[in-house]
């Protein structure tokens, strides 16, 4: 107990100035403890998640993609959708903000105590292929099945080969209906075909991930391109 060790004096000689009881003592003691271990229990499924950025809801701006209504995706950072073993997709233009919603999403996961992690779509497939080719995709497969969500980010901006592509679909399609998956991706469903070789398997693929799902098509203007403009304004007006 390595708060209550680090701690215990210090609350001592606060006990003994407040004049408290020995109950009262060690209530305090053993919150500090559990306090301690909760934030570090947060801190190490945050480390796990590996997201590339700690993006969360406060700096995204609603007002830019007006067809993500802010109190739905509030809604969603509670985490039923994924005590119901539901999806999410992200679907629009590049700079919309797709990934910070992604991340924001699955931070708030991590803190209601969710499993979580965070790939990119070309990332996945490639440790995918490398589990096969050593002869241990089974084992990555069961690592990934324990995720109470899984986040699969920019798919569709890199192609696959047949084999990438088969095992990505495999990953999802085997999450369906038993562990909730968040993809953002550039590319409208039609276009999918692009990234798993063909109309079939993309359509037995939207068929699972979209039966129960949260989509979102968020189009507008970049968040990068705006703010490109503004510091160019900035610096003419300089």
């Amino acid at each position: 107990m390595p708060t209550i060790c680090a701690e215990f004096e210090k609350l001592a000689r606060e006990a003994a100035a407040g004049n408290e009881n020995y109950e009262q003592y060690l209530l305090r003691l053993t919150e500090l403890e559990v306090a301690a271990r909760s934030s570090n229990a947060l801190q190490a499924r945050i480390r796990g998640a590996a997201f590339p950025l700690h993006k969360d809801f406060d700096t995204y701006d609603f007002s830019a993609v007006p067809n993500v209504p802010k109190q739905k995706m509030l809604e969603l950072a509670r985490g039923e959708w994924i005590d119901q073993h539901f999806n999410t997709c992200l679907i629009g233009e590049p700079g919309t903000g797709k990934t910070h919603l992604a991340i924001a999403l699955g931070l708030a996961a991590c803190r209601m105590g969710k499993r979580v992690k965070f790939y990119t779509a070309a990332n996945l497939v490639t440790k995918l292929e490398a589990a096969q080719q050593s002869h241990q995709l089974d084992k990555l497969l069961t690592q990934l099945d324990k995720l109470d969500l899984l986040i699969c980010d920019e798919l569709g901006y890199v192609s696959f080969n047949r084999v990438g592509a088969e095992l990505l679909f495999q990953l999802f399609a085997d999450r369906y209906e038993r562990s909730s998956t968040l993809i953002t991706s550039n590319l409208a469903f039609a276009e999918w075909t692009q990234v798993f070789q063909g109309e079939r398997m993309t359509a037995a693929l939207l068929d699972r991930l979209t039966h129960r799902c949260h989509i979102f098509e968020m189009n507008g203007e970049s968040f990068r391109f705006r703010e490109s403009m503004k510091s160019k304004r900035a610096k003419k007006q300089d």
